[in-house]
């Protein structure tokens, strides 16, 4: 017999104010959003098809996230659906306050008023450091955080700060890439502030302190150690007199002022470094970024160089498009500065004027370019070296003139440029007066047809020196237009490359057998009858067609366009290559043109697929 349960009816208490279903309270209480936890909002999502949306993610801003460890020892969530409101009070902080604990994280100080206050004592400035006036909006952990850097008189504020990465969360648990970054098995979200110092962190312990940062700080504590020193003496010091002390108060600001403009600079912190005595073996390079990524060649580069001055980071390209690009080269993005385009000449040949004002341009044409760098206006040649006038780019009335400027230099001072025409003649330019547009003051002429001309700097003179497809070397007086020195390069057969380093050291000659003959300074002095073979370099076996040394005499690159790879760097002072560059995997290509910046910080190669490599030489860099 089943017995029938009776169900009992639920009492209600007068007092208890029942409200009818549907009426406007029990409507406000079913919509209030914060009433609610995750499974009621899931329910909902289920039974009338709304938006699932967590109140963590919709509240986010104004959540206290509790973690599980405080949930276990608490007891409870309870304080998980309470704003910050309810359980914060946040006052104007001008009192001493609660003690904030430090944090190691990267803030603006504000930076002191004279340097009075900062002679007060350390209880003094650390209750005034607590003090934060609320027109500036200094975060209050910017305070306390003043003990782990120093007095805030010390650091420099930064220029400019981003104010919303206060208001950046980064969640670093979600994401598998940044889960490295957590310090514990429940960190998630992080603010931006923290999120800064944890990537900080993080790379330093891959890539350690670069050698500059740390000399950086070693000579901004040894600074601030003798402006303290100072202060200290002075202080114990009640004797001296107000003079001694104004001196004294000068050299602390001198002081004060050359580690501002150390944090202020993006400069070398420790200036050009003094010319250093390389090693021979090993070569210390770095590939970079190619210097013309931003603006690459649509076919081979045939000339490329610096800007003779070491204040103007510029490297031009002349290429086989007929376009002559300049690049701003800071060794990371390489800017294009201006591309000239010259459709009437097949530019091979692109050189600065010693002065740096002016490019000039050359090619297989009777005729010239000049690119102004101040205007930035390019200009043809009205007339020919000789007068002659031209027609569609042939000259008119000829005489003696030559189809030709392809080879042709300027002397040290650029008043004077030499051109190699033909059967021998190599013309004397008068630049100075020309003004861009120079005429013919005189020639010289050799046995057999020119191959190549340099200036020599070396004996205290400026000599012509030029190299004959005879394989004999001419040295000129310009002044007499006379020769007052000839000789035979060591082998007499295929040299066509005649060069030598800016203080007269040393000559090359490079053949097209892959042969460079090494001559010391006695090669370019009229005194000696027949200069002393120093080596010959065999580590090419293709013709030289580039050869370039750099500007302390202690590198020579040379290589060849004949073949792919082509390129060696040669140690001057042991006449030896280094064995370490290039090396089967250097994308080399085939070499077109070579030269090194005004310091040797930068090395760039042009090659015959339009790229002009740049590599960093790190013994001549800035520390």
């Amino acid at each position: 017999m089943v017995k029938k349960r009776t169900h009992k009816r639920q009492k209600i208490d007068k007092d208890t104010d029942v409200q009818a279903l549907g009426s406007s309270s029990t409507t406000a209480a079913l919509l209030d959003e914060t009433a609610k936890d995750d499974e009621e909002r899931r329910l909902e999502s289920m039974l009338f098809g709304t938006k699932y949306v967590p109140g963590r993610e919709k509240n986010a801003e104004n959540l206290l996230v509790v973690s599980d460890e405080d949930d276990e020892e608490e007891g409870g969530n309870e304080l998980q659906n309470m704003m910050d409101s309810d359980l914060f009070v946040v006052d104007d902080f001008t009192g001493a306050g609660p003690t904030i604990p430090e944090v190691d994280i990267d803030v603006p100080e504000a930076p002191s008023e004279s340097d009075e206050e900062g002679e007060n004592s350390d209880e003094e400035s650390g209750s005034s450091s607590s003090s934060i006036n609320s027109e500036e909006g200094v975060h209050p952990i910017a305070s306390a955080s003043t003990s782990i850097f120093g007095s805030s008189r010390n650091r420099k504020a930064p220029a400019w700060q981003d104010p919303d990465d206060v208001n950046i969360e980064v969640s670093i648990s979600t994401n598998k890439r940044l889960r490295k970054l957590r310090d514990a098995p429940s960190d998630d979200i992080l603010g931006g502030k923290e999120y800064e110092r944890r990537l900080r962190r993080q790379f330093e312990k891959i890539n350690g302190t670069p050698e500059w940062a740390a000399k950086a700080r070693k000579k901004v504590k040894e600074t601030s150690g003798k402006i303290l020193a100072r202060k200290d003496k002075r202080r114990r010091d009640e004797l001296s007199s107000e003079e001694e002390e104004g001196e004294s108060e000068g050299d602390d600001e001198k002081e004060g002022d050359e580690y501002e403009s150390i944090l202020a600079s993006t400069g070398g912190i420790l200036g050009r470094p003094k010319s250093k005595t390389l090693a021979k073996g090993i070569l210390n390079i770095e590939r970079l970024r190619d210097a013309n990524i931003s603006a690459r060649s649509e076919g081979a580069i045939k000339a490329l160089q610096f800007h003779p001055s070491s204040h103007i980071p510029i490297l031009l390209t002349a290429s086989e498009d007929r376009r002559l690009r300049l690049f701003n080269i800071d060794g990371h993005t390489n800017p294009h500065l201006q591309t000239l385009h010259i459709p009437s000449l097949p530019i091979t040949t692109a050189i600065f004027h010693p002065s740096g004002t002016s490019i000039l341009l050359t090619g297989p044409r009777p005729f010239y370019y000049t690119y102004d760098l101040q205007t930035g206006t390019s200009q043809k040649s009205p007339r020919g070296l000789w007068g002659t006038t031209f027609a569609n780019g042939n000259a008119v009335g000829g005489g003696m003139q030559d189809g030709s400027m392809e080879i042709c230099a300027f002397d040290p001072s650029g008043e004077v440029l030499a051109v190699a025409g033909r059967r021998g003649y190599v013309h004397l330019v008068d630049w100075k007066n020309g003004g861009g547009s120079g005429q013919v003051v005189g020639s010289v002429k050799m046995n057999s047809a020119v191959k190549s001309v340099w200036w020599s700097r070396g004996h205290g003179r400026t000599e012509l020196m030029t190299l004959g497809e005879d394989a004999e070397i001419y040295i000129w007086d310009v002044a007499e237009r006379r020769c007052v020195k000839r000789w035979k390069d060591d082998g007499g057969y295929g040299s066509q490359l005649l060069s030598g380093d800016r203080n007269g050291q040393y000559v090359g000659i490079g053949s097209r057998h892959g042969l460079v003959n090494m001559y010391g300074s006695d090669a370019s002095s009229p005194n000696t009858e027949r200069p002393k073979l120093l080596k010959t370099i065999n580590n090419l076996t293709t013709s030289i067609t580039s050869m370039r040394f750099n500007h302390d005499s202690q590198l020579l690159a040379v290589a060849s366009n004949s073949k792919k790879d082509q390129m060696r760097m040669i140690h001057l002072p042991s006449l030896t290559a280094f064995s370490n560059w290039p090396t089967s995997g250097t994308p080399l290509g085939h070499v077109t043109s070579i030269d090194f910046s005004t310091g040797s910080e930068y090395v760039a190669i042009g090659n015959s697929r339009g790229r002009c490599l740049l590599y960093n030489l790190h013994d001549f860099s800035q520390s």
